[in-house]
């Protein structure tokens, strides 16, 4: 235990007397009766400052580099089935297209709850899975092979209830799915992967498959309002799925 030696100097400064203690070796001293306390302690010298600062650097560099690429994953499943979110671009529809002919998907399914700005469920062909179905079938995908499956969830979370939503269509009409890709835009991909993922569980293999925005260079995306847009809402909203969403089966 720490010896203190202390001594009372009673000294006029500034008109006001000060107590002062001094622990061994007067390291530490403490005034006004002990209120306040001086300390020795280690500090970053101007070459720890110029350290920490490049590390910085290095670190939001490798970050900006590398978080679209992250994001915007594609991993493909062998399977005959096929996803399109209902709320895609038109670009993402002709990718999809594309997609069902060169991979001999079976069927396409379309997923998406209540479209934006309507003030949530009226019926299945306001929602965001018609619409894509609409659009799909305009851009070749034949009767047949299309089934949307809509959600009714349309404030929160939307893209995991969608998947939930299909989930039960498949349970409902009997079908067992052992596989699937989702189509999907750019760095939404990931997110949509973890969120489809957690609805079918273990026992589904979720595929993913981005497609890349033609209105910017993604490998440059900081260059573009869009591509700073983009990103940047994915990053955060891929952070509160993965550590902060906890779904309710």
């Amino acid at each position: 235990m720490l010896l203190k030696i202390c001594r009372s100097l009673l000294r006029q400064e500034n008109g006001l007397r000060i107590l002062t203690c001094y622990g061994e070796g007067g390291g530490v001293k403490q005034a006004f009766y002990g209120i306040f306390v001086r300390k020795e302690r280690w500090g970053l010298s101007w070459r720890g400052r110029l350290g920490a600062v490049t590390f910085i650097l290095l670190a939001g560099l490798l970050t900006v580099l590398e978080i679209h690429p992250f994001l915007a994953v594609t991993h493909r499943e062998d399977t005959k089935i096929l996803v399109v979110e209902g709320w895609v671009h038109q670009f993402v529809i002709d990718a999809a297209v594309k997609e069902f002919k060169a991979g001999h998907y079976d069927r396409v399914y379309v997923t998406g709850g209540p479209v934006i700005g309507t003030g949530g469920y009226s019926n299945d062909y306001n929602t965001e899975a018609s619409v894509g179905a609409d659009l799909l079938r305009a851009a070749g995908i034949p009767d047949k092979s299309l089934q949307m499956v809509p959600s009714r969830v349309w404030n929160r979370n939307r893209t995991y209830y969608s998947a939930v939503a299909l989930r039960d269509w498949f349970s409902r009409h009997n079908l067992q799915v052992h596989s699937m890709n989702v189509v999907t835009e750019e760095s939404h991909a990931r997110r949509t992967w973890l969120l489809f993922s957690e609805a079918f569980g273990n026992d589904v293999k979720v595929g993913i498959i981005s497609i890349p925005n033609p209105d910017y260079d993604t490998s440059h995306w900081w260059r573009y309002s869009d591509g700073v847009r983009d990103t940047t809402d994915e990053a955060l909203a891929y952070v509160y799925a993965k550590f902060f969403f906890w779904p309710k089966k």
